[in-house]
């Protein structure tokens, strides 16, 4: 896997992931991110921080009306203000950042996935991006990728893929420096060429990829129709 790594940074080059101003922000971001681009996510944080509202003392404190209506470009907002609030409550009750920070990953993540609205992928967007903890984040994107190249099967459940990645993946950067990087790569690529109609003309990794080749056999098995 790490060479797959490898084609897509020589290709794209560094992503600079999260896309966020505070490690606070990035967790707000991985919660509403939930099904919905990444660009809507932006347009509702922008909102928070335009009327003040990106801690979560003030996110607590705000009507979960006002707040779902801030909320609206990000999609499915009122259960998005619900879930941001019981985030937000719970991290003040664990203490903020300062003593979350504190646990070890397994606890840290074993704590996310408590909080209702919480999923094994967000929890680790989170873990990754906001604690800076190397853990390996598995989404739409990398089971489109990796069962294209036949490298996973896309059905296998969600811990099973995470710890496949983890435990084959070593690099002399920093675990969380390359898990970072990797996941930031996989989403670039899969908007850009490994979409659900894929651009495999301008693939990078189309030498290597399972799914080109079958589609390029399929195409070599079609009879011309010549009436």
């Amino acid at each position: 896997m790490k060479d797959i790594y490898d084609t897509l940074y020589r290709s794209y080059g560094p992503q600079h992931w999260w896309p966020a101003n505070t490690p606070f922000e990035v967790m707000i971001g991985a919660i509403l991110t939930q099904n919905t681009a990444w660009h809507n996510v932006e347009k509702a944080i922008t909102n928070l921080r335009e009327h003040s509202c990106l801690s979560a003392k003030r996110i607590t404190a705000t009507p979960s009306e006002q707040l779902a209506e801030w909320l609206k470009p990000s999609g499915y907002f009122n259960i998005k203000a619900r879930r941001l609030q019981n985030y937000c409550r719970w991290y003040l009750e664990e203490g903020g950042w300062n003593t979350l920070s504190e646990k070890t990953t397994p606890e840290l993540r074993c704590a996310l996935l408590s909080v209702n609205g919480i999923g094994p992928e967000t929890a680790d967007d989170i873990l990754l991006y906001a604690f800076n903890r190397p853990v390996f984040v598995i989404d739409a994107y990398t089971r489109r990728l990796f069962s294209r190249l036949e490298l996973i099967h896309k059905k296998d459940d969600y811990e099973s893929l995470r710890a496949q990645f983890e435990s084959t993946l070593n690099s002399e950067r920093s675990r969380t420096q390359l898990f970072n990087e990797y996941h930031a790569l996989i989403v670039y690529h899969a908007k850009y060429c490994c979409r659900k109609q894929p651009l495999c003309h301008q693939c990078c990794l189309k030498q290597q990829c399972a799914h080109k080749r079958s589609l390029a056999n399929t195409k070599k098995a079609t009879p011309t129709c010549y009436y």
